[in-house]
């Protein structure tokens, strides 16, 4: 399976910008997809999760800004960011499971400036 990000940039603090994750098979009966992101000189962190039965979850640094969501017939997994911070800065990653196997993304920059 392969997982291609796309929707990234920059953006000034309070903006919005929506990722898109399209995958190269169904996702229909996939586990849970969801996004990670990566700032410079830190760990890669959780951000959202989205289940097969579309319960999401968020991580408090997100929540109330940022939406996960998907679309089986497009094979996409996306994620609307409002209200950004310059901490949001990072590398997104999108990230899959299926049949206990995990695949993520090559990642795409998200750069908001203050």
């Amino acid at each position: 399976v392969q997982l291609v990000e796309s929707g990234g940039g920059l953006v000034q603090a309070g903006g919005s910008l929506r990722l898109a994750c399209v995958a190269s098979e169904s996702i229909h009966s996939m586990t849970r997809m969801g996004w990670f992101r990566q700032a410079r000189g830190n760990q890669r962190e959780w951000v959202a999760t989205i289940t097969v039965d579309g319960t999401t979850s968020y991580d408090d640094s997100v929540k109330g800004r940022f939406a996960i969501s998907k679309d089986n017939n497009k094979k996409t997994l996306y994620l609307q960011m409002n209200n950004l911070k310059p901490e949001d800065t990072a590398v997104y990653y999108c990230h899959g499971l299926w049949s206990y196997s995990n695949y993520w993304g090559r990642g795409i920059q998200v750069t908001v400036s203050s």
